[in-house]
């Protein structure tokens, strides 16, 4: 969306023609959100700019097609890198040399993806927050590999769909991840410990922090699913550091299948 709205021509890649109609609705519907606050005073402009944002946007079914004639590929698809490799080594044998690949990964490593291909160089993390209409920032994640020309790029082009760029080495979560999820776990485990409820945790970082959502909010936001799969990753890479150690409560949690707001219940009930 923020890609199309900013005039560049993109091709919306997923698995069904099922889910490209659901992910187009859903982008029109976000544009409509948007021409509300940008466009409130002039609805003709308004209706314009959704039409020919829609027009920078066609769907597909079918990766290595489309990606012969793309400049950037920018991959958000499942957080597992045998699945993410799986895809990039494919689309670096129909992609043109100049093609530069990039992964939204919040917790992967982007250099392992980089050596599925021959693209070492031309190869980085672009890391968007949700919702990425909404949030300025945008990750540009360097490896050793990536070459000045290439990073150079990223941070050009993220400026272009209008974020505002922050550039960090290829190491476990970034730089907000990296803050935010032992923060979180942290917060766990004062609760685990019994030194505070959840409640009064989540007002405190809230009113205290004046952080827009306390932790246990955050983490049923986010899925405590997929809190555990970026906790587990970094623990099994650095076994020893204590800020990524496992909580039991967390893993009780997933495995009772109450995930957060997604399945109605994680620390809190939702209707």
């Amino acid at each position: 969306q923020v890609a199309a709205a900013s005039g560049h021509t993109v091709v919306l890649v997923d698995q069904s023609d099922e889910i490209l109609k659901k992910s187009t609705k859903g982008i029109e519907e976000s544009l409509k959100r948007v021409i509300k606050k940008k466009f409130a005073d002039k609805p003709e402009a308004g209706a314009e700019f959704i039409k020919k944002t829609l027009k920078n946007l066609t769907t597909s079914t079918d990766a290595a097609s489309v990606v012969h004639s793309t400049d950037l590929v920018i991959e958000a698809i499942v957080e597992n890198l045998e699945v993410k490799n799986k895809l990039f080594k494919t689309l670096d044998k129909f992609a043109p040399e100049h093609t530069i690949f990039a992964s939204n990964t919040s917790s992967l490593q982007i250099t392992k993806m980089a050596n599925a291909t021959t693209r070492q160089d031309r190869f980085g993390g672009l890391h968007f927050f949700n919702p990425v209409p909404m949030m300025k920032l945008v990750e540009v994640i360097k490896t050793p590999m990536t070459s000045q020309k290439t990073f150079e790029s990223l941070v050009d082009f993220s400026k272009a769909v209008g974020k505002s760029p922050v550039s960090c080495k290829d190491t476990p979560g970034f730089i907000v991840n990296r803050l935010l999820v032992p923060y979180m776990m942290e917060a766990v485990r004062l609760y685990e410990r019994g030194d505070a409820s959840k409640e009064d945790i989540d007002v405190a970082m809230k009113l205290g922090a004046g952080y827009p959502m306390g932790p246990f909010e955050l983490l049923d936001y986010v899925g405590l699913d997929t809190s555990k799969y970026i906790i587990d990753g970094w623990h099994s890479l650095e076994p020893n550091n204590p800020l990524f150690a496992p909580s039991p409560l967390l893993n009780k949690l997933v495995e009772e299948k109450k995930l957060g707001k997604k399945t109605g219940e994680g620390f809190y009930k939702y209707k």
